[in-house]
């Protein structure tokens, strides 16, 4: 079978090392891919979001099956480009996407199916914007209505904060378009946790939960990024709550989804968290979360290729897991979230390991070296029968990464402390 993967980050890395893991035979290309995925499959160099491109490569190569990993793609119509020619895709079309494309959509849709999530208002203006956070006072966070890239929400300690991140917003254009409708939500205190699914109209089929880290530094210090690190499952987390969460939020989301026209087929991702009341959603993707992909999939028993033709053929996959706990921590570029350094040779790292390593920003020279091209450089990560023995083994793993300040991890990642 040739399978094409759309995309060129760590959440595209995992999904070619579980694809490889197949015993059915699979040819495996991925557009663009990074420097890790070129040892393992075929990259050819196609944006992800050069729909056009995507669809000749796949008809002129006969390619049987093509996975979606990036929001981009989705929410440009890739599933409905493909859909169109008669080629099977996995992923969301673009309508559907929009229940991450849109927070404002994403908000409206969970008021009006009764979804548990935080109250909101949405603006263009930036002086009802500010009347509103002077009305409503801090903490509050502040969200781009659009896809930008993990940075457009603002956890807003202070009233000020909250007004220089709507006037970056509407003011400065710093999202661009994304920003120009800005979702103002109250904000809510408790633990989060990261809860997938393969979902197929109404039938929804959980993943283990996972917990990554937003924050840059230590101790959830610094700004958000698009995450730090992941553990899975999550020992904090009852069962109880999961389940609530399923019954609760995802399915009625896919129920919900059909009942606007929008049928939903590929991943859905709820971003959550525990309150007193029971999860509630704090933001919808519409594909594989990033880095909770890389912690959950190596958990995964069932091939993942079977699990995708299952899943949008309307059967049940079976899903089964890994009794254990995967950990991993995400080693960045200098600066990052901000402006970050780039094309710095990775240090020489352990071949033989427990761990496994999924690249995210890298390039391979011609020399055999890894370079950074991202600002989330690379993932290493280990399942262990417990979470100490995985986070020691990670731990020492990225001491590769000690003997120059070019690049940084967190070092509490899956810490119960």
């Amino acid at each position: 079978m040739k399978v094409l993967v759309i995309g060129s980050g760590g959440r595209e890395h995992a999904i070619v090392q579980k694809l490889k893991q197949s015993k059915q035979g699979l040819d495996i290309f991925v557009a663009p891919g990074n420097g890790g995925i070129a040892s393992q499959a075929t990259c050819v160099p196609i944006k992800d979001d050069d729909i056009e491109g995507l669809l000749k490569f796949a008809k002129e190569n006969a390619i049987d099956y093509t996975i979606v990993g990036p929001e981009i793609a989705l929410t440009e119509g890739v599933v409905n480009a493909f859909e169109a020619e008669g080629l099977q895709i996995f992923g969301p079309t673009k309508e559907a996407a929009l229940i991450e494309g849109s927070k404002d959509f994403a908000k409206a849709f969970m008021k009006k199916h009764n979804i548990p999530t935080a109250d909101y208002q949405t603006f263009t203006e930036v002086e009802a914007a500010k009347a509103y956070l002077e009305e409503k006072g801090a903490p509050i966070v502040v969200k781009a209505d659009g896809l930008a890239a993990g940075k457009g929400v603002v956890v807003a300690t202070t009233l000020e904060q909250a007004i220089e991140a709507v006037e970056s917003m509407l003011v400065d254009n710093c999202f661009g378009d994304a920003g120009s409708r800005v979702v103002i939500e109250e904000f809510l205190a408790g633990k989060e946790f990261s809860l997938m699914a393969f979902v197929h109209g109404e039938k929804v089929y959980p993943m283990l939960p996972a917990r990554d880290h937003k924050r840059a530094y230590d101790h959830d210090q610094g700004p958000n990024t698009g995450g730090m690190g992941a553990f899975s499952p999550v020992p904090d987390l009852d069962q109880a709550k999961v389940d609530f969460a399923v019954e609760h939020i995802l399915k009625p989301t896919a129920k919900g989804m059909m009942e606007e026209g929008r049928s939903f087929t590929g991943i859905l991702y709820g971003g959550l968290i525990e309150t007193p009341a029971g999860p509630k959603v704090i933001e919808f993707n519409a594909r594989l979360g990033d880095p909770e992909t890389q912690v959950v999939l190596p958990l995964l028993e069932n091939e993942l290729m079977q699990v995708i033709v299952d899943v949008k053929n309307g059967d049940d996959p079976q899903l089964t897991w890994k009794k254990g706990y995967a950990i991993g921590t995400v080693v960045a570029s200098k600066g990052y979230p901000g402006n970050y350094l780039k094309e710095v040779q990775l240090p020489d790292l352990p071949i033989e390991s427990d761990c496994f390593i999924i690249h995210a920003g890298t390039k391979l020279s011609t020399s055999g070296s890894f370079h950074s091209t991202g600002g989330r450089v690379l993932l290493v990560g280990a399942v262990e029968k417990n979470p100490e023995d995985a986070r020691e083994k990670v731990y020492q793993y990225v001491k590769a990464f000690d003997q120059t300040d070019d690049f940084f991890y967190r070092k509490d990642i899956g810490s119960t402390k």
